[in-house]
């Protein structure tokens, strides 16, 4: 049964208006041929209340709402103050914030969080095994890019979340289920938004990407290869809707969000399985 957190929040104002397709074309120009991880964006919406507030080259989403809003994702800790001035670009306050949720236990996806804890007074929710990362600021011993990456600053954890576990702000619900692999706290999620009368499901999906650093190697280790396929079949079977990535180019989204492609497509979760699923195969053949 799925649990459901009510955060309570200071009421926000009333969300702005959208702002115009115009905007996601000036993201995508400003971050052509960029993908550093704090390479400035402009703000620009996705859709309804799911706007994109990130760096050129990690994912920071800002859903809004009239209770208060969830931000999905903290990226690097310098890219902070981008994120925050994206947030104010479009009318919204920080401080009405009440929930950040991440996708995995990365500097490059957590290393803004305990700032922006500081920043906006939210609550943070992570799965059992990323919170032991987060809290530590420690890369885990077991990841398979740990020789080579570096920690985070660390940061709290409010709750454990299992897969099923629906958190809420207001009208706002935002679903959680574990897609270990590419870390051991790897978390995906979902959740509705609307443009008047059409309403979408939104799947946030996060990093497959098996990638080795150092002496590791995925055939040395089945436990984490076994993870990977148990991953790649439960998000291969997902109606994933618009899907989101925590690395725009992951699933190119700046071209989805400016109309150079569909924002939209039934066969997203699967094709970005199937890349996945190919790179794990190459580096098992290694």
């Amino acid at each position: 049964m799925s649990l459901t957190l009510i955060l309570l929040a200071a009421t926000a104002a009333t969300p702005p208006a959208p702002p115009a397709r115009s905007d996601a074309v000036a993201l995508a120009r400003s971050c052509e041929d960029k993908d550093g991880f704090s390479d400035p964006a402009p703000p620009a919406r996705v859709f309804g209340n799911v706007w994109y507030v990130g760096t050129c080259g990690v994912t920071v989403l800002l859903i809004t709402g009239p209770q208060g809003h969830i931000l999905v994702d903290a990226g690097v800790e310098d890219a902070v103050p981008q994120v925050l001035a994206n947030v104010r670009k479009l009318g919204f306050n920080p401080k009405d914030i009440g929930l950040i949720v991440s996708s995995h236990e990365h500097f490059d996806h957590v290393g803004g969080l305990a700032a922006l804890q500081k920043a906006t007074g939210a609550r943070v929710v992570a799965t059992a095994e990323a919170a032991k990362v987060i809290r530590s600021g420690k890369i885990s011993p077991a990841d398979p890019q740990a020789q080579e990456i570096h920690g985070s600053p660390p940061a709290r954890v409010d709750f454990i979340l299992k897969t099923g576990d629906v958190f809420s702000i207001g009208p706002l619900k935002i679903t959680a289920f574990a897609t270990p692999g590419h870390t051991e706290g790897s978390t995906s999620w979902h959740w509705k938004s609307c443009e008047g009368n059409d309403c979408r499901t939104i799947t946030y999906v996060d990093s497959l990407t098996a990638l080795p650093l150092g002496t590791y190697r995925f055939a040395d280790h089945p436990e984490r290869v076994a993870m990977f396929r148990k991953t790649f079949a439960q998000v291969e079977a997902l109606e994933c809707g618009i899907l989101l990535t925590p690395h725009p180019s992951a699933s190119a989204m700046f071209e989805r969000m400016s109309g150079a492609a569909p924002l939209a497509s039934p066969d997203a979760c699967r094709a970005l399985v199937a890349g996945a699923r190919d790179r794990l195969e190459k580096a098992l053949a290694k």
